[in-house]
């Protein structure tokens, strides 16, 4: 621990230059004192550490050394992935283990270009969660995570819609990230429900992991599963068409209220609106009454024109919420 610690602030030195023991402290997550014995050990192995004193001071290396010692292990490469979703890889259990290939990758980069992934670093943020909501924290996540790491079968207990629960013994495939929320891709062991399933992880009530390995199927895409099974999902979440009129503000409430379905729908109008700046729309929709209370959101910036149930059971809401108003 306390060797890579070292290695950490021989790092952080050759990387951003001057820092003071408060600032290496905080970074490494140690006391000030932890540090000044770690920079006397650095100077007693040979490192040309040294300190200025003062307001203005800190510890430097002398200009122009440069350690090689920037090998990444096999755990710090694949955390390189989620390079830029650390609250994932900490969720992951690789939130130090990233930290430290970042440190490493830096350091085994030419001063020009190192400067300008910083440049990059500071002017580019990626944040994945939707507004409202943050990335959720499953607590049996770390384990999962090693389960699919290094593919051993794991016996779970999951909650399915309705509250009503299922057993399964499943081979863990791969763990997607989608606006907050983690998914788990997997099959079924021993030849049980054919092909691959995706489990919301925060409903797994139960997790062990077996000491059972498979093994992963090779044509096996990740990327490619999740895409076509989003593709199936929405599908299958909006089964209707809803033709509504949109006013302008109702347009510009289409992302919040439904995301990347409903802007596609508005782009796919293929029309100019009216005069009053009303815009027809075919807004793919949930069941009936899931799709009454989300057009209920746009409030009187929309009309709904078809289907005729739909419109009537609306219009109902609309005069009972009035009536509660009086």
């Amino acid at each position: 621990m306390r060797a890579s610690r070292l290695l950490s602030e021989l790092l952080l030195l050759q990387n951003r230059g001057r820092m003071t023991a408060t600032e290496l402290a905080a970074e490494l997550e140690v006391s000030v004192r932890t540090v000044y014995r770690d920079i006397e050990a650095l100077s007693a192995s040979g490192v040309p550490v040294y300190a200025d004193r003062g307001r203005a001071g800190g510890y430097q290396l002398v200009d122009g050394y440069r350690t090689r010692l920037t090998g990444l292990t096999e755990e710090e490469a694949q955390s390189l992935s989620l390079a830029g979703l650390p609250i994932a890889a900490a969720e992951l259990g690789l939130g130090t283990v990233l930290a430290a290939a970042q440190l490493k990758l830096y350091a085994a980069l030419p001063a020009e270009l190192r400067d300008r992934a910083g440049t990059v670093a500071q002017r580019f943020h990626l944040d994945v969660p939707g507004w409202h909501r943050g990335i959720e924290s499953p607590p049996r996540l770390g384990e999962l995570a090693e389960s699919v790491w290094h593919s051993q079968r794991i016996r779970v207990r999951y909650r399915r819609w309705g509250d009503q629960e299922a057993r399964r013994t499943l081979e863990p495939l791969g763990l997607v990230l989608k606006a907050g929320n983690w998914y788990l891709a997997a099959r079924a062991a021993g030849g049980g429900e054919p092909g691959v399933r995706t489990y919301r992880v925060s409903r797994i009530v139960d997790l062990t992991v077996l000491d059972e390995r498979f093994e992963r199927p090779a044509d096996f895409d990740l990327t490619e599963y999740w895409r076509e099974w989003s593709a199936e999902f929405e599908q299958r979440l909006y089964p209707r068409i809803a033709v509504v009129r949109m006013s302008a503000m109702a347009r510009d409430l289409v992302p919040f209220y439904c995301g990347a379905v409903g802007v596609g729908a508005v782009h796919a109008a293929g029309r100019a609106p009216d005069e009053n700046g009303w815009l027809r729309v075919e807004l793919p929709v949930e069941s009936t009454v899931a799709a009454v209370g989300q057009l209920l959101r746009f409030g009187a910036e929309i009309e709904v024109l078809e289907p005729e149930d739909l419109r009537a059971q609306v219009a109902d809401a609309i005069r009972r919420s009035a009536a509660l108003y009086g």
